[in-house]
């Protein structure tokens, strides 16, 4: 919104600062991060109320995790609040890129909220069925596959080798929303302990914020030999509102946790980094950033598969 009105204002004054992505990127991450401790004690207090119990806690697990029963979740709202209206401030709203990862954002957190209100309403672990979220999730990923693939090419460009990428075509499509499900899904199983999660996040979206401004940059790109997408460099003020917003609630969050995130949390900011990485032509990179997700999602995979 500032931008529209500093351009408005020919950038005028003070509104001159307002047309660097780097400025708006910390002026970002700032804005959320404020909004985020304004609200996160009311919004805590909020949902302890209304929860009672807040989130179920395995019998079978570890005594360690029982003594965080009553601890509420859904936290993850307090994440989508502080991280939306710094959007919606800084943000040039005009960048497709812009509306695809916010609708990945939202849609994901929707899908997260519906889980955890069932999982808490009936005091269960089960939630929403596998089949029917990830029917829902590839709804979602799919319209922000279809917004973001039809502003970039459809090759895959293979880190650290310039020169190397592989023509997808249609199937581009495929794998983008592909990306962005398993995103998603990834830092949703890697959520659970005290700050377990937003840690990682919070630094795979500051990895993300350098890769996207070099990415939209003629000039740095071609030096660097990484694919230049003009208006790659707003996804940026996005990853600040991320970090901004997570370190807010990690404040919450870090042991003794205040509040979870839940799955209204990790699969929004799991769905949004993949959103990214895909609109910046990285999905490879993501992988790697996010190490740690990525090992987890294996983990689990392979503990279900063997036991």
């Amino acid at each position: 919104m500032l931008y529209l009105i500093a351009e408005w204002l020919d950038f005028a004054g003070f509104f001159n600062l307002v047309r660097y992505q780097t400025f708006r990127a910390g002026a970002t991450l700032m804005t959320a991060m404020v909004i985020g401790l304004i609200i996160g004690p009311r919004f805590i207090n909020m949902l302890r109320v209304r929860q009672g119990k807040g989130q179920p806690i395995r019998e079978d697990g570890p005594q360690t995790h029982l003594a965080k029963r009553g601890t509420p979740t859904m936290g993850g709202l307090m994440i989508l609040v502080s991280l939306t209206l710094a959007l919606l401030l800084w943000m040039d709203l005009r960048s497709p890129f812009v509306w695809a990862c916010i609708a990945v954002t939202a849609g994901f957190g929707g899908i997260g909220f519906l889980d955890d209100y069932d999982k808490v309403s009936k005091a269960s672990h089960k939630g929403l069925s596998g089949k029917a979220r990830l029917l829902l999730e590839f709804v979602v990923a799919g319209i922000a596959s279809y917004l973001i693939v039809s502003q970039i090419s459809t090759w895959l460009y293979i880190p650290f080798v310039s020169d190397k990428a592989i023509p997808l075509g249609p199937f581009y499509y495929v794998f983008a929303a592909v990306v962005i499900v398993g995103a998603g899904n990834a830092v949703n199983l890697t959520d659970g302990l005290d700050g377990l999660a937003i840690m990682p996040v919070i630094v795979a979206a500051g990895a993300f914020a350098i890769i996207s401004y070099l990415a939209g940059r003629v000039d740095y790109s071609a030096y660097l030999g990484i694919p230049y997408v003009p208006g790659a460099g707003e996804l940026a003020i996005f990853c600040a509102a991320i970090m901004g917003a997570g370190l807010a609630f990690l404040w919450f969050n870090a042991p003794p946790a205040a509040v979870f995130m839940g799955d209204t949390g990790s699969l929004a900011l799991g769905g949004a980094l993949g959103a990214i990485a895909v609109a910046s032509h990285h999905e490879i990179v993501l992988a790697i950033v996010g190490g740690l997700f990525v090992f987890e999602a294996l983990s689990v995979i392979i503990q279900v598969f063997w036991f």
